[in-house]
């Protein structure tokens, strides 16, 4: 698909969380030419009034306004919230969409918003296209938002069984046009594949901080640390009720992670403590040959993979 295909096209965009995803969705595709008019919606006035200054849309509403009124005339409604705010959101918005409305979400855990959709979506759900771009940063809000964000980075499509062929059509076409590459699968598999290269990390690097800093010698510990705390910490200055929700709902998957990893760290402790250095080689051998092999992974710095 590119720009000129019609389904890569939007008349009325109406974004609801115009935060880093959010707004990025529509920074991308105003630098395409490929949406007319991007509406805002979400709870903070000021960061949509930010949103506004910086032209990533074109009228904005606050939650506590009369916001679904926007819908009206809606081809394209992306919801880019917490995942924690969907269910809510979805069955505010369901009745006043229009018969052709296509509706999508940016939710890092997939199979409680398949939930959501199916609980208050009714006769919207075959117009429904799960999705989950995997890019981000630290930062949030609509200041942080670019025109590049997804380029050349995954966007995963999890449809349901009963998305129609067209809204995923559509929705994926959309993606490509902001520059990402659009693969599918089943909300199970991703939330599985996530917890254990997306949402493992975040728990560990928000773990190692937060003993680091609870601990009395914590400022020096801080003063002295380096590029490889920096390198393994940076994740953990993302959102906390971003990640609060997506812990929470993909917690039987991550605790089975949990589990996992703290397996490997016993055999790392079982290696010190006999003082077996073929043990520690052997383990720290595996690990280096596997992270130089993932040429996937040789980004720009500073992105995340929520």
């Amino acid at each position: 698909m590119t720009e000129r295909d019609p389904q890569a096209r939007v008349g009325k965009l109406v974004v609801v969380g115009v935060g880093l995803i959010g707004g990025s969705f529509a920074l991308a595709l105003r630098s395409r030419n490929a949406v007319r008019e991007v509406v805002g919606i979400g709870r903070s006035r000021a960061n949509l009034d930010a949103a506004l200054k910086r032209s990533i849309v074109d009228r904005a509403a606050t939650l506590d306004e009369p916001w679904q009124r926007e819908l009206e005339g809606a081809d394209v409604v992306l919801v880019a919230t917490p995942v924690a705010q969907m269910p809510g959101l979805l069955a505010s918005i369901a009745p006043r969409l229009e018969k052709d409305t296509v509706i999508t979400d940016a939710g890092s855990t997939k199979r409680d918003v398949a939930a959501a959709a199916r609980g208050t979506l009714g006769a919207v759900l075959p117009r429904f296209v799960p999705g989950h771009p995997i890019a981000g940063a630290e930062q949030s809000g609509s200041a942080a938002a670019t025109a590049t964000l997804f380029r050349d980075r995954q966007t995963v499509l999890t449809p349901l069984p009963e998305t129609g062929a067209a809204a995923v059509t559509r929705v994926g076409a959309l993606w490509e046009t902001c520059g990402a590459r659009v693969s599918r699968m089943d909300a199970e598999q991703h939330d599985r594949i996530l917890g254990a290269v997306s949402h493992l990390p975040h728990v560990l690097a928000y773990a190692f901080v937060g003993a680091l800093a609870r601990r009395s010698d914590g400022g020096a510990l801080f003063a002295l640390a380096g590029s490889g705390f920096r390198d393994f910490t940076r994740i953990a200055g993302s959102s906390p009720e971003m990640w609060r929700d997506i812990m929470l709902a993909n917690r039987d998957v991550l605790l089975d992670e949990l589990a996992q990893y703290r397996d490997m760290l016993s055999r790392y402790a079982e290696a010190l403590q006999q003082e077996n250095a073929a043990l520690l080689l052997e383990l720290l051998t595996q690990a280096a040959q596997a992270r130089r092999a993932l040429k996937s992974l040789a980004e720009e710095p500073g992105t995340d993979d929520a």
